[in-house]
């Protein structure tokens, strides 16, 4: 039997229901964490591709956008279920990806602003934040630090400055790195300190930061 040519557009699949909409969701969260938002837009663009290549098939515009309504009006009862079998956690996600990224480097403000953008609201927001990397005025401040020091060692300014650098080029570093941490959300304090920190201290407060 012949096979068709690679030209041959894919037969246009069924049109997407609750079905195979709870089977992309629960595929998807197999692999990844993500908040109730991702998973919404995650289905949203799922049904898109699909009005899009039905209507390169020559389906009608009009006609794919009203087939695919129904679909459209499950995704929010398939999310609430993904959340009901515990699939879906913002709360649970929020910590930990505040964990994840004070770790790789982030300032508080930026990881609440990750966190803000995936659709996850204020005061859950606020709750990991504080969970993950403690009360902004007592433990998380030497979190903030920890963090801004990452931070420095990823640009090799301040303590992580090369050996071989000399004065002008560690200056030059240095004031860089005050401008780049502003940019990413670290106060001018916590900044300074990261960067005027003997290397022996800022290693040990990085590793310490990580076992916690």
């Amino acid at each position: 039997m012949a096979r068709p040519s690679r030209s041959e557009p894919r037969p246009l699949a069924p049109v997407p229901d609750a079905a195979r909409l709870r089977e992309a969701a629960l595929a998807y969260l197999a692999r990844f964490s993500a908040t109730r938002m991702g998973v919404e837009r995650m289905l949203a663009r799922h049904i898109d591709r699909w009005v899009r290549r039905a209507v390169s098939s020559g389906m009608d515009a009009d006609e794919a956008a009203r087939a695919v309504l129904p679909a459209r009006g499950a995704i929010a009862g398939i999310v609430t279920d993904m959340e009901g079998l515990g699939a879906v956690d913002d709360a649970r996600f929020s910590e930990f990806r505040a964990r994840s990224l004070t770790r790789a480097g982030r300032s508080r403000r930026m990881v609440a602003a990750h966190l803000g953008a995936r659709g996850v609201d204020e005061a859950t927001v606020g709750h990991a934040v504080e969970e993950a990397l403690g009360p902004r005025d007592g433990e998380g401040r030497d979190t903030e630090l920890a963090a801004a020091l990452v931070f420095a060692r990823k640009r090799r300014a301040g303590p992580f400055v090369r050996p071989d650098a000399d004065e002008v080029e560690a200056d030059k570093r240095y004031r860089r790195a005050m401008d780049a941490m502003a940019r990413a959300g670290f106060g001018h304090d916590t900044a300074r300190r990261a960067l005027d920190m003997e290397l022996e201290e800022a290693e040990d407060r990085i590793m310490r930061m990580r076992m916690a």
